[in-house]
């Protein structure tokens, strides 16, 4: 395994990390650091030998946080604000179907479970819906 970025290298988040009850001082869950949020690249290390684990100074929050490879992008690379966040609590605006089957109508719940920030078109998420999970686009949703 080789690390993609290296120490002092500028990155940013690509969605909101909480703490998972590793993070001392603060309650499981509460958002450490937002999505688009950028930092620098402090130490690079692994986890279980197969994940590559970076700690980020995110310097506006001053905070270390662990960051795992696939949760950073390059701090220069274009960034794509989104509406939701996974585990975001969604309702559809429109009718939404798949061919002839109704996926959801108007006002149904659903759950964030992916956000697609270079769909085309714009941010896209991946959406929960009734045990099926289906790709909307930003569009068809309204916050709960």
């Amino acid at each position: 395994m080789k690390p993609r970025y290296e120490f002092g290298e500028r990155v940013r988040v690509t969605r909101t990390v909480r703490n998972d009850g590793t993070f001392p001082g603060l309650e499981t869950g509460i958002k450490l650091v937002a999505a688009g949020s950028s930092g620098f690249v402090r130490n690079v290390g692994t986890f279980l030998q197969d994940q590559i684990i970076y700690t980020v100074h995110f310097v506006e929050e001053d905070r270390m946080v662990g960051c795992r490879e696939e949760e950073l992008i390059p701090a220069d690379e274009k960034w794509v604000e989104a509406q939701f966040e996974f585990r975001d609590r969604v309702i559809t605006r429109f009718r939404l179907s798949s061919g002839e089957e109704l996926v959801a109508d108007v006002g149904s719940e659903g759950e964030v479970i992916k956000v697609l920030r270079n769909a085309p078109g714009g941010p896209a998420y991946h959406v929960y819906f009734n045990g099926r999970t289906f790709q909307v686009p930003e569009s068809a949703l309204l916050a709960k």
